[in-house]
């Protein structure tokens, strides 16, 4: 099958937004029948209203220059839906991807034959991607969230590392009118005993989120006490930067990005990655 019959098949499985139901059963089973592959590599999570994808992409680099083999799942893509899902920092092939979906597809048709509502685009690209990198294999899988947290499809792992980026106001048809409502669906990625990278939050979500780290029994890192950006400077091609992680210091570290919101990212990923090594 080429990608373009993939992507056909795909594109008849966009759920109508207003009627998606808060529902993690049919990617439950997916990964069920596909023997778990997503408890087969540890996981670093990240959640938030901004600034994820950016942060994931600076986690996945930070893990590859320790040595270790990341996976990669973002969303949205600009260009074309491999870029979802990477490798060692590079999307699958066309080929690979065609491949992943044809070794996934009779199983989520058993899902769908299930189920009173079919596997979403979203749940079937999720599921190839945690077993993409199971077959690859990976070390680590840095896992963006497609919305909110909870309710979303990537909440099937029980990451030992969660990241939440600066809560705001958004999808509030579906998580909620209030940033304590937003930041409740954004908490659910935090499971048992996790470590918790929290950016600088509002009043009304940090109370939230730290709540749900309380009874999670979860460590939490925060931004501006346990690491942050300690300086920054302009530089040619992006900015220079000073960042305070949990294990240390680093000094004139350059970031190909422009803006404040972009070195907070930085520190996060920084932090993110210390405390996956163990370095907090």
């Amino acid at each position: 099958m080429s990608l373009e019959r993939v992507m056909a098949q795909l594109g008849t499985r966009f759920p109508n937004e207003n009627a998606m139901v808060p529902d993690l059963d049919r990617i439950t089973t997916l990964m069920d029948l596909l023997g778990s592959p997503q408890l087969s590599y540890p996981s670093i999570h990240l959640t938030g209203t901004n600034g994820k994808t950016s942060t994931a992409r600076m986690v996945d680099a930070l893990v590859r220059g320790f040595g270790l083999r990341p996976g990669r799942y973002t969303s949205p893509h600009l260009d074309t839906v491999t870029e979802r899902i990477t490798v060692d920092g590079d999307p699958l092939s066309d080929e690979r991807f065609t491949e992943v979906f044809d070794e996934v597809l009779p199983y989520v048709e058993l899902v769908d034959a299930r189920s009173p509502v079919p596997m979403s685009f979203f749940e079937v690209l999720t599921g190839m991607a945690f077993a993409a990198f199971a077959d690859a294999p990976v070390d680590v899988a840095v896992v963006e969230v497609g919305l909110g947290g909870l309710w979303d499809a990537t909440n099937v792992i029980t990451a030992g590392t969660c990241v939440v980026l600066p809560v705001g106001l958004d999808h509030v048809p579906l998580l909620g009118t209030t940033l304590a409502e937003i930041a409740t669906e954004k908490a659910g990625i935090i499971h048992p005993g996790a470590t918790v990278v929290l950016a600088a939050q509002p009043p009304e979500a940090a109370e939230v989120l730290l709540r749900r780290c309380a009874e999670m029994g979860a460590t939490v890192a925060r931004e501006g006490l346990e690491f942050g950006v300690v300086d920054r400077r302009t530089a040619v091609g992006g900015q220079l930067l000073t960042l305070q992680g949990l294990a240390g210091r680093y000094e004139d570290v350059f970031l190909p990005l422009h803006g404040v919101h972009q070195a907070a990212n930085a520190a996060a990923a920084l932090a993110a990655v210390e405390a996956f090594l163990g370095g907090g």
